[in-house]
């Protein structure tokens, strides 16, 4: 493309969305920066699992084609997991079965069935899927948008006025609540508690019979333990009895985890809407003004797809 107008884009926000949807514009040749009120180390992505699963996520149909299109590229990036934080690894959702809630990922999935009683107490899923460590994935992803030639800037923004570009991509997330303004998003709180790993190599997510959650991630040099979903609770702030319950439910699935040595605690606002918003908008002043926030939980599911048609709306003559 030629310089000028329709290749200089600023993307707002500097999470998992914000930082894929800057990298497929950038290798697309389009001039990208991203402004960011946080490193990306201290971005709500910083703190997730991070699982990809066919989770149920609206709206439905295309949400589960922005779901394959970034397994896809999660598979590719797993071949060199060291430098992407990206590793394919066995594990059990459990309470979950294939006819209700992930037969349209089956195909996709080689070997997704259900779990033995060996792996799991319960009714379960077996699947061998994509978790990301985000310690190492999103520096990664900054670096690879900066060999594409993209810019990072910290910077907050008050209202998209402020943005001096002709396309702006809103990907702020929880922010969106009150930058656009949209009063549908709301935080869903998640806590997690990081252990040394006692010698876990399988990921288990499981939900009680009281309805709450309990889930262990193996990461690299640590395990992940949660889990919370609050809705529309903000603090930040870790909560020492909250802690003790999440190492006591999983500890109850594997008894080793109750003796592991605490190394953090972690809390995350997952930015949550009834459905994803990812559509473009044409400002008063002729700028373009493409939304893509709402994802909750699910981002790293959907942040590869969820960017290239990001991308494409921001810049269509960049979209082949």
């Amino acid at each position: 493309m030629e310089s000028g107008l329709n290749n200089d884009v600023i993307v707002v926000g500097g999470g998992v969305i914000g930082l894929t949807t800057a990298v497929v514009l950038a290798e697309r040749g389009v001039r990208v920066r991203v402004w960011t009120r946080d490193p990306v180390e201290r971005t709500t992505s910083a703190v997730a699992g991070a699982l990809w699963w066919p989770y149920h996520i609206e709206p439905i149909a295309a949400a589960r084609e922005w779901a394959l299109q970034s397994l896809d590229v999660y598979e590719e990036l797993a071949t060199r997991a060291e430098s992407t934080g990206v590793r394919m690894v066995e594990g059990v959702m459990g309470e979950t079965e294939l006819d209700n809630d992930a037969a349209w990922a089956a195909a996709r999935i080689p070997g997704l069935r259900a779990s033995t009683a060996q792996e799991y107490a319960g009714s379960g899923l077996w699947a061998r899927l994509p978790l990301i460590d985000m310690s190492t994935h999103l520096p990664w992803l900054r670096e690879r948008l900066m060999k594409a030639g993209g810019v990072i800037e910290e910077r907050a923004v008050g209202g998209f006025a402020e943005v001096d570009a002709p396309v702006v991509v809103n990907c702020t997330g929880l922010g969106a609540r009150e930058l656009v303004p949209d009063a549908s998003v709301y935080p869903v709180r998640g806590q997690l508690v990081v252990v040394e790993n006692p010698g876990i190599s399988t990921w288990l997510g499981s939900t009680g019979r009281d309805g709450e959650m309990a889930y262990f991630f193996p990461q690299p040099g640590r395990l992940l333990l949660g889990g919370t979903a609050d809705e529309n609770a903000w603090s930040t702030e870790a909560d020492p009895a909250v802690a003790e319950a999440i190492v006591r439910r999983c500890a109850a699935l594997r008894p080793e985890i109750a003796g592991a040595r605490v190394l953090e605690h972690r809390v995350g606002l997952r930015p949550a809407r009834d459905a994803v918003r990812l559509e473009r908008e044409l400002l008063a002043d002729g700028r373009v003004l493409v939304h893509n926030y709402g994802h909750g939980g699910g981002g790293v599911t959907v942040a590869w797809g969820c960017a290239v048609e990001a991308a494409g709306l921001a810049v269509p003559a960049a979209s082949g």
